[in-house]
């Protein structure tokens, strides 16, 4: 029979595919001797059945958790369900990879009448235990049943203002039975039955409920953007009750063995006394910093340092965990390690290999690569900066800057985002996990309540977006849809407010914001990076800023340049059209003539910028109905300049108009056509090369490549157009000059008989963007429209546009590889869509042997670190 369930005793880190990541911790701080309440863990794979039953729990599941339940009876000398001696449990999920808050937890289970009534009397806490038990019924209501959290809220609510209290801990043991009485009769107004008394039954329904819970929208958001893959499910971690909220000789907090947003090595965290841990995480009330626990309990204070030292040197990284305190003992909860921001991330990585913790190569795999997206953007003008006067200051819970137009629920940023709007703030009393597509579309969050390790702050950190929380002298109205300021200044929607996420400043204003400057630990931690990769990393730049900003980075190249990006000014634009509509070859020459200036000089900036590294110029690719006049008055003077009729051009317009453009007249297509195109543009690529060369001393060695082949004829046709302008210039000029045409693989039909291609191309570079299009046979400029079904409804787990889809398009790129090699085996192989920039398809790239990727310029980083290091330390440690 399949084991579907493990004590904590019988477990240890390394199980964590199967326990998840907090079950694998909680067996190896008990292995390792820590204060753990003890529990059993429901298996990733119990789950994985769960939903190929038709979201059931089997029979044989069901017996194996009844038959654990026992045995934790056993160890802790309580039984389920006994009024006199009850044992209380917590049902928390656990994935492999910490998911904060996207799924469900029950606590306080096993509580009924009649065990909160003798619970009661054996402890002599009646105010204790049914605080316990309100806590369950709305726990059970809202997570097992789906009922709404807010009506429950509501009431609560409602016996404070009732009683005169303003905070949970003010009420009497007889105010808190009015509230259990109450919430059991919203209970069964909305289910119709009674609170369910039976423990056994409240067992199941949660553990099924937390199983459920791993699909549910808001998880399914947050592993799309996080590459966690929808097969893994969830364990279920089933444990015994500690109660920070028995007396107020006890508590419950958070804490870090180094701080999640600096990286300093001191202890950082909070605790409340006389809590249970949602009351910390969730921002309900404002925690205290766990340097005063010093000052209130200072033995459990020393034994916690302890622990932390314990844990950090067992783990060998920063660690994030959850600790109670019952009646002055200590016990852990959960230990992980910390997500913490790229700031954090590479001074804990460089810090830890100072200290003699990790080596090098470990240290690289400390950092997410993304993160690094953290160091790359703008922080605040320093003048502005200086001139501009906070009007609040909560907590510094993320760092980094953030300027935009203000919004108060997840789904108004959601729709400002749709309609265009770029800055968003999203301002609430507390985010929920329920907030998570609006918090990844804002550029920053502001919140009232809330502490440095409430949701608000710990998501934040980990998406790398800038966040003020606890800004209690805030006022947020969110059905009224204002900011109110300490002053009575009262904000509405859209108005404008900058947060200094390392400051925990507001400011009522726009405030300029500039580039960020990057040195220190990040230098030394890419300078790690690049002794290790072997993947070379390019960028993609069609202008010398975005050429000169990507070799800041550490570009090592342009591997891709668009040219048609380059004839959108008006005056290129202008005469771009008069090319593409002239009706003889010797009018489309005359427009070409006047195009070739411009082409030569933007590719001079260029050669300059990269000053000795190799660029790629793509040949024009896009289909000509992008650059069409749309109007009449586009139209007019077009017609004049071309010696046409209005009425000639507009019929010639709507002749070059495509059904479908994006699978039409387009790429090496166009150059077939009109070969003159691709004789202009190989003339200015070589005329640049050769003025630069000149002008610098140092060689340029061109790369030319001809877009969207299918057929190696096509390649060879246009080449030949190509070396035969090339040629000739490069004689002219009396230079020995080297210059190379290749080819993208953005075809299916170009993969599959790549052998072929390679007898002509120097080189391929993989358009991933067309080449998942065409796989897919969808277009991504449509795929959006309906993606969002196929996330929910577990089809795809991610955006095939983001991330290649390593089965289909990933395979045609391995076909490509193969055969390309076969023909030239020292054929340089690349990859330029933005695919090149995400980390997991970086990592398939090394594993399939490109010799480069190539991002946009504040990718390249990112992609030095995926690229690179990470995958060639995995690749020699075995795990890649």
């Amino acid at each position: 029979m399949k084991k579907y369930v493990y004590l904590f005793s019988e477990g240890n880190k390394d199980m964590r595919n199967l326990l998840g990541g907090k079950g694998a911790n909680l067996a190896e701080m008990t292995g390792i001797g820590l204060p753990v309440p003890q529990g059993f863990t429901v298996t990733t794979e119990a789950c994985t059945q769960y939903y190929e039953d038709g979201k059931m729990i089997s029979d044989d599941i069901k017996g194996q958790i009844v038959e654990h339940v026992k045995k934790l009876e056993e160890i802790t000398g309580r039984t389920l369900g006994d009024p006199k001696n009850p044992l209380l449990v917590s049902v928390r999920s656990g994935a492999r990879i910490s998911m904060p808050g996207m799924m469900d937890t029950v606590l306080n289970l096993g509580l009924n009448d009649e065990v909160a009534k003798e619970f009661a009397a054996t402890t002599g806490n009646e105010r204790f235990v049914y605080d316990s038990y309100r806590r369950f019924i709305q726990m059970f209501a809202d997570v097992v049943k789906g009922f709404p959290k807010s009506d429950f809220e509501h009431k609560f609510d409602a016996i404070k203002e009732e009683k005169g209290v303003e905070f949970d801990t003010e009420l009497t043991a007889e105010d808190l039975k009015e509230v259990v009485a109450v919430y059991k009769e919203a209970y069964k107004a909305h289910a119709g039955v009674d609170f369910p008394q039976e423990p056994i039954e409240q067992l199941l329904a949660a553990v099924e409920a937390v199983f459920g819970s791993w699909n549910n929208d808001r998880a399914i958001t947050y592993r799309r953007l996080n590459d966690i893959p929808g097969s893994w499910g969830t364990a279920v971690n089933v444990q015994q009750m500690v109660y920070g909220n028995r007396s107020d000789k006890s508590g419950t907090g958070v804490a870090f063995t180094r701080n999640p947003a600096t990286g300093e090595n001191k202890l950082f965290g909070e605790y409340l006394m006389n809590a249970q841990g949602e009351d910390v995480v969730a921002g309900i009330r404002t925690p205290q910093p766990i340097a005063t626990l010093n000052e209130v309990m200072p033995e459990c204070y020393e034994q916690f340092q302890k622990i932390c030292h314990i844990l950090e040197d067992h783990y060998k990284d920063m660690q994030d965990m959850e600790f109670t305190i019952e009646d002055g003992k200590l016990f852990m909860l959960q230990t992980r390690n910390g997500k913490r921001t790229a700031q954090a991330a590479l001074k804990i990585a460089v810090d830890m290999v100072d200290e003699g913790m990790i080596n090098e190569q470990e240290a690289l795999l400390k950092v997410e690569p993304k993160q690094l997206d953290q160091l790359l953007h703008p922080n605040f003008d320093k003048e502005d900066y200086k001139a501009a006067k906070a009007v609040a200051t909560g907590l510094a819970a993320s760092p980094g800057a953030a300027t935009g137009h203000i919004y108060f629920t997840a789904e108004d940023v959601q729709e400002a985002h749709a309609n265009g709007v770029q800055d968003m703030i999203l301002v609430r009393n507390e985010t929920s996990p329920e907030d998570i597509e609006g918090m990844n579309l804002a550029k920053g969050i502001l919140t009232v309540r809330g502490g440095m390790t409430s949701h608000a702050a710990v998501v934040a950190r980990g998406m790398g977006t800038c966040c003020v929380a606890g800004c209690g002298v805030l006022r947020v109205s969110e059905d009224k849809k204002t900011l109110t300021l300490p002053d009575g200044t009262v904000l509405t929607e859209g108005d404008y407010v900058s947060l200094n996420g390392s400051t925990g400043e507001v400011f009522a204003q726009k405030i300029k914001t500039v580039p960020a400057a990057i040195s220190g630990d990040f230098e030394t931690f890419m300078a790690w990076a690049d002794k290790e990769r072997k993947l070379l990393v390019r960028t993609n730049a069609d202008t010398p800023r975005d050429a000169k900003q990507a070799a800041t980075f550490g570009a090592e190249g342009i591997g891709l340049c668009r040219t048609e990006h380059m004839f959108f000014e008006e005056e290129r634009i202008f005469n771009f059209r008069r090319m593409i509509t002239a009706e003889d070859v010797e009018t489309r020459k005359e427009a070409l003539e006047k195009i070739l200036p411009y082409q030569r000089g933007d590719f001079e900036e260029l050669f300059k910028a990269m000053d000795g590294y190799s660029v790629n110029i793509r040949f024009l690719d896009p289909p000509l109905h992008e650059f069409l006049p749309h109007t009449d008055d586009e139209i007019k003077p077009l017609a004049e300049s071309l010696g046409m009729t209005f009425e000639a051009l507009k019929e010639r317009v709507e002749s070059l108009k495509e059904f479908n453009p994006m699978m039409g007249h387009r790429g090496c297509r166009l150059a077939v056509t009109y070969p003159e195109i691709a004789e202009m543009q190989t003339r200015a690529v070589i005329e640049a090369a050769i003025n630069v060369t000149k002008e610098t001393g140092h060689p340029v060695t061109p790369e030319i490549m001809i877009p969207l082949v299918g057929d190696v004829k096509e390649l060879k046709y246009v080449k030949n157009v190509v070396v035969k302008t090339a040629d000739k210039l490069i004689a002219e000029s009396g230079l020995d000059m080297k210059y190379e045409v290749g080819t993208m693989i953005e075809i299916p039909r170009a993969a599959i008989t790549a052998d072929k291609i390679a007898t002509e191309a120097e080189f391929f570079s993989f358009g991933t963007n067309d080449l998942t299009q065409m796989t897919f046979g969808f277009s991504r400029d449509d795929a959006a429209k309906f993606l969002g079904d196929y996330y929910s409804k577990n089809i795809y787990e991610h955006d095939p546009f983001a991330t290649v889809d390593q089965e289909g398009v990933g395979e045609l790129m391995k076909i490509a590889s193969e055969k390309g090699r076969s023909t030239r085996p020292d054929i340089r192989l690349g990859i330029c869509g933005e695919h090149g920039g995400d980390p997991k398809t970086v990592e398939f790239c090394h594993k399939i042997g490109l010799t480069y990727v190539s991002c946009s310029p504040y990718r390249v980083p990112i992609a030095r670190l995926a690229a690179a290091a990470q995958a060639a330390v995995k690749e020699k440690m075995g795990i890649l």
